[in-house]
């Protein structure tokens, strides 16, 4: 069994190894159009959105709105120009790329903070549960990219 175990291994690290210098790259695709999309779609600021906002307790709701939106397109954003700067001015790439995933973590802390504080960790009602959410795939990503840069 482990004979067998290892051969398919072997397999599946011939096919892997030409693609990993570009594994990166599909965590920066995802996160980067999904987190620039979610932005996107709050533009124009619709006032039930800053309504909800002012509904939760959050000061300044309407400028709130605003930096949500464009901080969500902008981080987006950086989080893909930072790769492809990367390969030509690392340092400005790599910083890039920090400072987006910093804002992307901060974005969806707050996200999970005020309009997912509710959600139950592990059990809930369907669509309700952390861990099988989407919030918490884009908050760890986030963090990924805030904390690796572009780093291979």
């Amino acid at each position: 069994m482990i004979i067998i175990m290892k051969q398919l291994n072997d397999i599946l690290e011939k096919i892997a190894s030409p693609l990993k210098t570009y594994s990166n790259y599909l965590l920066r695709i995802g996160l980067g159009i999904s987190f620039f999309l979610h932005g996107y779609g709050k533009i124009p600021i619709q006032e039930s959105f800053i309504n909800w906002l002012s509904s939760k307790g959050i000061p300044f709701a309407e400028t709130t709105a605003h930096l949500i939106a464009w901080g969500e397109m902008i981080s987006g954003i950086g989080i893909l120009l930072g790769g492809l700067i990367g390969t030509k001015a690392s340092v400005t790439g790599n910083l890039i790329t920090r400072l987006s995933g910093g804002a992307v973590m901060i974005i969806m802390i707050g996200a999970l903070l005020i309009a997912h504080s509710h959600w139950g960790i592990f059990f809930g009602e369907r669509g309700s549960v952390l861990f099988a959410s989407e919030q918490l795939f884009l908050l760890l990503v986030g963090t990924y990219f805030a904390i690796k840069g572009n780093d291979r």
